[in-house]
């Protein structure tokens, strides 16, 4: 019995020393690319710009104790002011540096979390191994948003709650104040005193963290205004489809407004109300599926969470690359656990991670003309997000639902078994 702890624990250890090794040389890799697409100075290329750029006149406004309320750009909930702002923290470098060394560290932590994860009984190192792979499909451009660190809070939040309803509640708080979606994690939580725990410290955490901004930050919530008027991304699905409908003669253009590429032009709006309106039919669905659940697994509140947001990105009027972020890394959470039933939705997430890549740098100029390549290629990345979807909610449906009953066993022994007597007529 020693001996197979010990084959096991030796195993163990050097997968785990490959799962370190692999992730220390793909986060060289990213910045390498970060570095060399940013020549001839370090933060100065396109998909860096927004860091040196953006986030760090932000940082400015936000150092004053306000939000850049008239600035349409800013769409964030006021969460996301404490983390563009900590960067302060690593005085030695430059604005840029230390947001992509904060970043690094949390892509470090959330790698760590997984890892530690897979490592308990009844789970596996498969999601720390999706995520240690699957963020180098973006590239470089993981490292220049701060989508990683709202990832964070999910990821963390989900490998807490089978320790602390409490902690997990709070963190999901704390990522929803930073990016909304992060809410989308409470919706498994397991019934009675776990949801109610978990929902409590949520709703607290929540209104005393916006309390607290709301007291050192001017305007906290001038994000609304710039997220009602956003239209329709062109990466997005309802994007998809009306840069097909260029090539059957509709007249639209595509303008930068609200800090994305968006279609203008006749029907745009209908457009949009449809996709909001696909929202609302997704969070009806999964409200239906909450009250209609009658088996939870381990794994269920990750494989819930993971069919969240895909619904919402998928119907959502913008498609960012950077959504892919949250999918790698809820798909990961949810690749820890052996009861998951989410394994073939994750294989697609990849495959969509890897064309969004392909999309945005590489040949954003076709997607952004419209031409059959790009109208091609995000009609496949966008596919296989809806597939993922689709797929996602059938099964977790499908793994949820009540079992069957039993089929109940016979009183007597059959006649012909040995011993037993056949029933004389009367």
């Amino acid at each position: 019995m020693n001996a197979v702890t010990t084959t096991v624990t030796t195993v163990r250890r050097h997968r785990l020393l490959t799962l370190g090794a692999a992730w220390l040389a793909t986060r060289a890799l990213m910045l390498w690319l970060l570095a060399h697409s940013a020549a001839p100075m370090l933060g100065r290329g396109s998909v860096a710009r927004e860091v040196s750029h953006l986030y760090h006149h932000w940082y400015g406004v936000l150092a004053q104790g306000a939000f850049p309320a008239h600035d349409p750009l800013w769409q964030y909930p006021p969460g996301a002011g404490p983390v563009l702002l900590s960067p302060a923290l690593l005085p030695g470098l430059t604005y840029f540096q230390a947001f992509v060394a904060l970043t690094l560290a949390a892509d470090a932590a959330i790698a760590l979390a997984l890892a530690r994860a897979g490592t308990r009984p009844g789970h596996t190192l498969l999601g720390a191994a999706l995520w240690t792979g699957g963020l180098p499909l973006l590239l470089h451009m993981p490292l220049v948003r701060y989508d990683v660190q709202v990832t964070a809070f999910a990821v963390v939040s989900l490998l807490t709650l089978s320790r602390s309803p409490r902690a997990y509640g709070a963190l999901a708080a704390l990522g929803a104040l930073v990016k909304v979606w992060p809410a989308l994690v409470l919706l498994g939580a397991p019934r009675a005193r776990a949801t109610r725990s978990a929902w409590t410290w949520a709703a607290a955490t929540g209104t005393a963290t916006l309390t607290l901004l709301a007291t050192l930050f001017a305007d906290p919530l001038a994000f609304l205004k710039q997220q009602g008027g956003r239209g329709v991304q062109i990466e997005s699905l309802g994007g998809t489809a009306l840069a097909l409908a260029t090539h059957a003669g509709w007249p639209g253009l595509v303008r930068y407004r609200y800090g994305s590429l968006e279609f203008t032009g006749p029907h745009v709006r209908t457009v949009a109300h449809l996709m909001l309106g696909l929202t609302a039919a997704a969070f009806a669905l999964l409200l239906l599926w909450r009250l209609r659940a009658r088996r939870w697994t381990p794994a269920t509140p990750c494989d819930a969470a993971l069919s969240a947001v895909l619904l919402f990105t998928v119907t959502s009027r913008v498609i960012s690359p950077q959504y892919m972020i949250w999918l790698l890394g809820t798909a990961a959470v949810c690749l820890t656990s052996r009861h998951t039933v989410q394994r073939p939705v994750a294989a697609l997430i990849v495959l969509a991670t890897a064309l969004s890549a392909v999309a945005y740098p590489a040949l954003y100029a076709e997607v952004r003309e419209c031409t059959w390549t790009g109208c091609a290629l995000m009609l496949a990345r966008n596919g296989l997000l809806a597939a993922a979807a689709v797929l996602s909610f059938t099964r977790l449906w499908r793994s949820t639902a009540a079992a069957p009953p039993a089929r109940p066993r016979p009183r007597h022994a059959p006649s012909d078994a040995p011993g037993a007597t056949a029933a004389v007529p009367a």
